[in-house]
């Protein structure tokens, strides 16, 4: 069901707004404000408030008994929490200030977020993209309220497959489906995946739906803009009129089994009457120890477990793989013992796209590699960043000035510096030295940093950064777009104190100079940099050899 109000009373509210207090939403938050506008996380009539969002954490059900996984929140800081109470109507807009929705706040909590990583995502693992996001991102303090939709999300990439739940089921009618199995995927499609959901379709005699999510996935995951060119070229291997390509707005929590449990009633909600959950559905990956967050087979336990009521019919599949003696996809269990397989893990895969290698036309499609070595070259055809940390005067920009000029030397690729002081100068005049302040100048400069990498330049940081949290941060938004070398100039703050010309750290100790990092603001060592240096033990020569050695072993730079 549809939250979008009718165009008489949207002009009504429209000429209210003006009253209203603007929260700007962020990226994740414009996904699940489309899919409750839209009905796609019907029952959800908005925002959960605080008794919801703790029935829903507890118990994966809403007060009145719902199934439903997921804790669906606005969040907010501090500032804005502060300046809005239990009553008041605030208008939601997307980054351009467009408003999309009202909403009436039913409750203002901070919620224990401890608690609901443990809960939903059954780990506080950092690792865990969620969880990061939760301790890391998200604000503080949550609303929740019921929305009145104003309109919906405005794109302009892929128009003709995105399909709200209600132009989906009108066009299965229209067609005549009334059995659709649908498929969940955040990556490209490879044969693999094609013969199972070809597999999947044939044995609930049903229509296929790809139902692909393009919000937002795992950081590092390929662009949603190469994964659809991936998917048209897939969608025209199946059968004439008995698949359908629609593209969903969903921000991915990767929580496995309650993830699995949430995509099957979001897929209901779109018209699909069949699910396919697979191996390691929506799971991130290892955690800290490198061991799997969930059990490959939870999802398909846990949502076996609630089949009688979640209204959509199951799927489960196991790994399918290639038969060589058989030339034909086999799922596991039809696997014979004297049966040859041949398998391309993921890393295999990426390392074979990286280094330009062959990949076999029974592990992918051609037109499918062809796009993704378009998008995704050989690392020595990509761009990089070298981002230095370290405390002042321990020889930073030193160094990064002579690696420049070595870069410049070869000529192969364009090379920018980002100094710190030049950056404070050009792009954060206006900035203090709060801690706020300081980690907006660093990701200033990361986001310039992404740009340059993202075009296949090289891009030069030498802040102090002294936050670690700030420069993961830039590492995850960089590493989509190409290299990130972190290098962590280790000199003692004893050495940097006697090269000290500006007299700052005597200003610091004096406590005329306030905020000073190293003095009365701490800096937080790197936990895994690419490269350590010492200049006090290092020549600048020396120090820049080092850096270059590990581009060169990371494959950033051609040996021709």
């Amino acid at each position: 069901m549809e939250l979008l109000v009718t165009d008489i009373l949207q002009q009504k509210i429209l000429s209210d707004l003006i009253d209203y207090k603007s929260w700007d939403l962020t990226d994740r938050q414009i996904c699940d404000l489309e899919l409750l506008l839209n009905g796609g996380f019907y029952p959800l009539n908005g925002f959960l408030n605080q008794n919801e969002y703790e029935s829903v954490c507890n118990n994966m059900r809403l007060k009145s008994g719902e199934l439903w996984p997921m804790p669906i929140t606005l969040d907010v800081n501090e500032v804005f929490a502060n300046t809005v109470t239990v009553g008041d109507k605030i208008v939601l807009r997307d980054i351009e200030g467009v408003p999309l929705a009202v909403l009436e706040i039913e409750s203002k909590f901070q919620p224990d977020k401890t608690k609901e990583a443990n809960l939903v995502f059954g780990t506080t693992d950092l690792k865990h993209p969620a969880v990061d996001y939760l301790f890391n991102t998200a604000g503080n303090w949550y609303l929740g309220g019921k929305l009145l939709g104003l309109q919906l999300p405005t794109y302009y990439d892929y128009v003709e497959h995105r399909h709200t739940p209600k132009e989906l089921k009108a066009l299965f009618a229209k067609l005549g489906w009334d059995r659709i199995v649908a498929f969940q995927t955040r990556n490209p499609m490879h044969r693999a995946h094609f013969e199972l959901t070809l597999r999947a379709a044939k044995s609930a005699k049903a229509n296929l739906l790809l139902h692909p999510v393009v919000g937002m996935t795992k950081p590092g995951d390929i662009d949603h803009y190469t994964r659809v060119r991936c998917y048209e070229k897939i969608i025209e291997k199946y059968p004439q009129q008995t698949s359908y390509l629609s593209l969903l707005p969903l921000a991915m929590r990767m929580a496995g089994p309650r993830e699995a449990l949430w995509h099957a009633l979001i897929r209901k909600n779109y018209g699909a009457t069949h699910f396919i959950i697979g191996r390691d559905h929506a799971g991130p990956g290892n955690n800290s120890n490198n061991q799997p967050f969930y059990d490959p087979y939870g999802a398909q336990k846990l949502v076996e477990k609630y089949a009688n009521e979640i209204g959509i019919e199951i799927i489960n599949f196991n790994a399918v793989s290639y038969v060589e003696n058989k030339a034909q996809y086999l799922p596991s269990d039809e696997v014979e013992v004297n049966d040859k397989v041949l398998d391309i893990s993921g890393t295999e895969f990426r390392k074979r796209l990286r280094n330009d290698l062959d990949i076999p036309e029974w592990f992918s499609f051609p037109e499918v590699i062809q796009i993704l070595k378009a998008t995704h070259p050989p690392k020595y055809k990509q761009g990089f960043t070298v981002f230095f940390t370290g405390l002042s005067g321990a020889g930073k920009s030193t160094i990064a000035n002579a690696l420049l000029v070595k870069l410049l030397e070869r000529g192969d690729k364009p090379v920018t510096l980002l100094d710190g002081d030049i950056v404070r100068k050009n792009l954060s005049s206006e900035l203090g030295f709060s801690k706020e302040h300081r980690d907006l100048n660093i990701l200033r400069i990361g986001y310039v940093a992404s740009e340059i990498t993202k075009h296949h330049g090289i891009a030069i940081c030498a802040p102090i950064a002294p936050y670690e949290n700030t420069r993961n941060q830039i590492r995850t938004n960089i590493e989509q777009y190409g290299g990130f070398i972190e290098v962590y100039i280790s000199t003692d703050i004893n050495v940097c104190e006697q090269r000290d010309r500006k007299g700052l750290y005597k200003k610091a100790r004096l406590g005329i100079l306030k905020g000073f990092t190293g003095i009365d603001d701490p800096y937080e060592i790197p936990t895994n940099p690419e490269v350590i240096l010492d200049t006090s033990k290092l020549s600048v020569t020396q120090s820049v050899q080092q850096i270059l050695l590990e581009i060169e072993s990371q494959g950033y730079l051609s040996r021709n």
